[in-house]
């Protein structure tokens, strides 16, 4: 309690000239602080924004998979944000469209690091496009993170990059559980559909490998032209060869056009996709029928669970947002990479990119929520985690 603020045994003892002089002061002191505040002489104490980065495909074939990781990470950062921010400190997404290209990758990277200054990128999407930064140098000369790689690709973990910090298991992981599914089943011969670039070269080789180790036959590979649905040839190649099973490096709308037109061909094949296929997505393309019994390898947990908490709190942010989305695979792989990278942040103290950089090299093993992510200086493979779904007749995914 301030001096005489109290009319207690000393006050009765002042003057009424003391008492003035020893009440004034704090009174004048405090009307002068408000008058300034008042006036905006004295700033108020304001929140600062953590301005993450990314780059996606928001337009061309893989847009449903940029607007999707994209929407998971949002939805993370407005619980975050809800519940008044990391430290205080809102965070905010600028996200930048490449298209799936490379070169557009390289570009949009590049202006926005130098026009909005991220203190971290997350939710990239596409092997050879994170190859190509990588090789460019883009993230050592910003000297920050790149939290969450939509890719599995080996060319991307081996040896470990030093700024790539993944939340999925690898496409080697994903290919050894098809095979491991197809030598269950009975499958001996086995055809491998796959994209012509890093990312379907990379999935072809762990495939040629998993089969030769299972003692399962190769008996034919399909390749079409990235960022296409050109399947034809690559169909009737595979279709001629008679497997009784196909390992799927592909994306949803190469994936959708493949099905589609192998069962056309009359191939009762067991289909297994990646996971970077959205069975789903492949449904509403060719109907229920023609993907019914579609295999899709997943990287998390089935969305729709009420057994984890990264799932129910999934559900609860996208309702939040009013989003007319609902939860999927790969709205939840954004939201755990938000997740992931906010965790960072936090640990970092101080938001700068090298704080964060070094938080997340020593993260050691961090709970999603029911996803158990993993990292230390010299591993940043984050999750094994490996599951196969199955397309039923209504076009939806049940295990």
């Amino acid at each position: 309690m301030l001096f005489g603020d109290n009319p207690g045994a000393d006050a009765r003892f002042a003057t009424p000239r003391r008492q003035h002089i020893m009440k004034n002061p704090f009174r004048s002191l405090c009307c002068s602080l408000f008058a300034l505040a008042l006036a905006g002489t004295i700033p108020a104490a304001t929140a600062a924004e953590i301005v993450i980065g990314q780059v996606a495909p928001f337009s061309g074939t893989l847009a449903p998979t940029g607007n999707d990781v994209k929407l998971g990470i949002q939805a993370y950062f407005a619980r975050v944000n809800a519940e008044g921010g990391v430290r205080g400190n809102t965070l905010r997404l600028v996200s930048r469209d490449d298209g799936y290209k490379v070169e557009d990758t390289l570009k949009q990277t590049t202006e926005l690091i130098e026009r909005d200054a991220p203190v971290a990128l997350i939710g990239f999407v596409g092997t050879g496009n994170v190859d190509a930064l990588l090789k460019a140098g883009t993230l050592d000369r910003a000297g920050m993170a790149l939290v969450g790689v939509r890719s599995g690709a080996s060319a991307l973990r081996t040896p470990v990059p030093a700024r790539v910090f993944h939340t999925r298991a690898s496409y080697a992981a994903e290919v050894n559980t098809i095979v491991q599914q197809m030598g269950i089943m009975g499958i001996k011969r086995v055809a491998v559909f796959h994209q012509d670039d890093p990312f379907g070269e990379d999935g072809l080789k762990a495939a040629q490998a998993a089969l030769s180790k299972a003692g399962l036959e190769l008996v034919a590979t399909g390749g079409y032209e990235k960022g296409t649905a050109n399947v034809a040839a690559a169909a009737g190649k595979i279709a001629a060869a008679s497997p009784d099973g196909v390992i799927m490096v592909s994306n949803t709308a190469a994936s959708a056009a493949f099905v589609k037109d192998m069962r056309e061909r009359g191939s009762s094949a067991m289909l297994i996709a990646l996971s970077v296929t959205a069975g789903p997505q492949v449904a509403e393309k060719i109907g229920n029928t023609l993907a019914h019994g579609l295999g899709v390898v997943q990287v998390v947990p089935k969305p729709q669970s009420i057994s984890l908490a990264v799932t129910r709190q999934l559900d609860e942010d996208l309702r939040r947002l009013d989003s007319k989305s609902s939860a999927n695979h790969t709205v939840l792989e954004g939201y755990v990479m938000a997740k992931v990278l906010v965790e960072g942040i936090r640990r970092a103290g101080e938001p700068t990119p090298s704080r964060i950089l070094a938080a997340l090299n020593g993260l050691g093993t961090y709970d999603a929520g029911g996803v158990t992510i993993r990292y230390a200086q010299n591993d940043h493979a984050g999750s094994d985690y490996t599951d196969i779904s199955i397309l039923d007749r209504n076009g939806r995914l049940i295990r």
